[in-house]
């Protein structure tokens, strides 16, 4: 086996004679070949024992050919320098030979590895990945590559760490270097393997920057515990998390394990670890594709009619919304599990939404559909629209996650249109409301209105009314046109909200205004990109 040398020996005649597989005894030694993980465990087995022999019978041949034993100079020297080799009889220690361990060898080559746990053996084999393959195809998915990933029992990284020191007190112990403190990561290790057969398989490549993921979650029932003595010696690394069923996550573990001493750790954990009666389970075989999000502009034509699901106290007040007319469509042909709506700026229930309409994004969670020509789209609009006369839908598009920024960007410095019909208690003439059309750039201060109060912080924002023009009606009522800063609540500028808003319509007309109706003529939010009808 070429990618191992001399000082390699020692490593892998220990590993194999405590119950390792071949291919975790390759990532002791640090072996980066990916091809080499792949040959079966049969031929790696074999082919760590032909090293084994080789390594022996080479050794036997240098001993033969010494024929005169060494000056006495050089033994001197080698005693004062290699002084700390000498076992506790005082004299040199002996290699493993091959041939003693082969027995073991052969025994423990069925056995689950102590390392492992049965990862790189059992679920390196094709069988496994027909398996996750027939989950994939079943789960049916659009893509056109995929990334692997794999969740690991935590205790495998104590199993890791027990084999390492083990490693490091044999190297010890035979006066060995050992040139590095690390080795070839398991997960990475058992990427090389998987990797070309799930490409095979699924009839697409691996990419690491790729929207769907096949991810494996393994667990071990049998050695849950054995990362538990690590709370007690390392406490703070361990502290419960919100959606975390235990405090034992790999992470934890991994944390306390930098964390403790050497010696404390062997006083808890065997070393060599010993090997386990049962193989890994295989939890879960789960598939999840990127978010696809879909942006565009809505018109709503109710006043009955809120933009999000209007809940209180867990009881529906209205049967549907701008945000569910919308959404449903879009869940059914991109067969999403979920979604999230967002929009730039909202509407009260009792609030049309006119002219070009309010630029909204949806997220669709883990969507099973994901390439939709720019016709597909157009006939997904359509439906959306022939379904509702409350809503309206147009410049419906695909669109990438960084373009929503553009969305929300526009919320504060951008500028929005309304119609407000106004009513006053004392009558009205002209020439009373003629001077509102003079007034330009007015500027508000606005204390969180009551009706937000409970889901908004208190707060006093300054906005600006940058135009208005009146049409008078009657004595008692006129329609009010404004321009005003994204943010700026309207229904307060109009009645004053008990003297919240200042200045207010009432103010400035020193009498008692109310708002009756209330309409966006436009949002100018200048996204998602109009598209041709």
């Amino acid at each position: 086996m070429s990618s191992l040398a001399e000082k390699d020996r020692p490593i892998v005649q220990l590993l194999l004679n405590t119950g390792t597989c071949p291919r975790c005894v390759l990532r002791f030694c640090c072996v980066g070949s990916q091809m080499l993980y792949r040959h079966s465990h049969k031929d790696l087995m074999k082919d760590l024992q032909e090293f084994l022999r080789n390594s022996q019978e080479e050794e036997d041949r240098v001993c033969l050919d010494v024929s005169d034993p060494p000056c006495k100079r050089l033994r001197l020297e080698q005693g004062e320098e290699g002084a700390g080799d000498l076992n506790h009889n005082g004299a040199i220690p002996e290699l493993p030979s091959a041939d003693s361990g082969n027995a073991a060898l052969e025994s423990s080559a069925g056995n689950v590895c102590n390392v492992c746990l049965g990862i790189l053996q059992e679920f390196c084999e094709a069988d496994f990945v027909k398996k996750m393959c027939q989950k994939v195809n079943s789960a049916d998915y659009q893509f056109t590559s995929f990334v692997f990933s794999v969740s690991l029992p935590p205790q495998l990284s104590v199993r890791e760490r027990a084999a390492w020191l083990g490693v490091k007190q044999q190297m010890r112990n035979l006066g060995l270097p050992l040139p590095k403190d690390d080795i070839v990561q398991l997960k990475e290790a058992y990427k090389w393997i998987i990797h070309p057969q799930l490409s095979e398989e699924l009839g697409v490549p691996a990419d690491g920057k790729s929207l769907f993921e096949v991810s494996v979650i393994f667990a071990h029932p049998e050695t849950d515990e054995e990362c538990h003595f690590l709370a007690t010696a390392c406490p703070d690394c361990f502290k419960p998390a919100k959606n975390k069923q235990s405090v034992f996550t790999r992470m934890a573990v991994i944390k306390a394990l930098e964390k403790i001493k050497e010696e404390d750790f062997l006083k808890h954990f065997p070393c060599p670890p010993s090997s386990p009666k049962n193989l890994c389970d295989a939890l879960e075989i789960q598939c999840n594709n990127g978010a696809v999000f879909v942006a565009g502009r809505y018109n709503k034509y109710s006043r009955n009619l809120p933009q999000t699901p209007w809940i209180i106290d867990g009881e529906r007040k209205l049967e549907s919304s701008v945000e569910e007319l919308i959404s449903e469509h879009l869940m059914a042909q991109f067969k999403a599990d979920s979604f999230n709506f967002s929009s730039s700026g909202r509407e009260d229930v009792d609030v049309r939404t006119l002219g070009n309409g309010r630029p909204f994004a949806i997220e669709l969670v883990n969507p099973r559909r994901i390439h939709f020509t720019a016709e597909e789209m157009k006939r997904l609009q359509q439906a959306i629209n022939d379904s509702s006369d409350k809503i309206q839908v147009r410049d419906l598009q695909l669109v990438t996650r960084e373009a929503i920024g553009r969305m929300k960007e526009g919320e504060e410095e951008k500028t929005k249109t309304y119609s407000a019909l106004i009513w006053t208690d004392k009558a009205i003439q002209r020439e009373d409301i003629a001077f509102l059309d003079d007034i330009k750039e007015l500027k508000l201060d606005q204390k969180t209105p009551l009706r937000v109060l409970h889901r908004r912080p208190l707060a006093v924002r300054c906005r600006l009314i940058h135009t208005m023009k009146s049409e008078y009606i009657d004595e008692h009522h006129f329609r009010l046109h404004l321009k005003t800063q994204a943010g700026t609540y309207i229904k307060e500028f109009v009645h004053g909200d008990f003297g919240r808003t200042k200045p207010n319509i009432g103010s400035l007309l020193n009498r008692t205004a109310d708002i009756l109706e209330l309409d966006v003529e436009s949002v100018d939010v200048d996204w998602p990109p109009t598209l041709a009808d």
